[in-house]
């Protein structure tokens, strides 16, 4: 294509190629920042499996004054036996609530049905109906907590033969 001076490319029209380049570069720009601003605010969650290794600080949200710092621990139950026995019922599971863990968090809890898939100690992939637990604590009880709740999934790992409990940690920002 053939250079044109200053003055002939001025006088395309406004939709000519040559005119929709820099349009076409600014909106693609505008949109990669975008992007990037998005990943950025990506949050993380913390698991930690039997470590008992509290988790990493993470920094506050931009423009967030209110609130203390709590931690998030959420405990995955499966009803399923691997040994073979009955299912835990719903009767079963609310009494291990009442008896386990509302002694030892007496504040408050939120219980959750779920449906869950996980390869057991066996390789073989299994199909339960499952229990979320959400327990919410001052992160400066971490410590504590954190043994409190290792008692809870080593009883409930006994009691109905599971081998293992869903362990999965989050720093948050709380007001009440």
């Amino acid at each position: 294509m053939p250079l044109l001076s200053r003055t002939a490319a001025a006088s395309e029209p406004a939709g000519s190629p040559d005119n929709r380049r820099p349009r076409r570069r600014t909106a693609l720009v505008a949109a990669t920042a975008g992007l990037a601003v998005l990943a950025v605010g990506t949050p993380v969650a913390y698991a930690t499996l039997d470590s008992g290794a509290s988790p990493e600080p993470r920094p506050a949200v931009a423009g967030a004054v209110r609130g203390k710092d709590y931690i998030e621990t959420r405990l995955l139950f499966g009803t399923e036996r691997p040994d073979g026995g009955a299912v835990v019922t719903d009767r079963q599971f609310l009494a291990f609530i009442d008896e386990e863990v509302t002694p030892r968090f007496p504040n408050g809890l939120t219980l959750q049905d779920g449906r869950g898939q996980w390869r057991d100690s066996h390789g073989v992939i299994e199909h339960e109906r499952s229990y979320e637990l959400t327990l919410l604590y001052p992160a400066s009880e971490a410590r504590l907590r954190g043994r409190q709740i290792e008692r809870i999934r080593d009883a409930y790992e006994k009691e109905y033969a599971q081998d293992s409990v869903g362990r999965l940690e989050e720093r948050v920002t709380a007001d009440f």
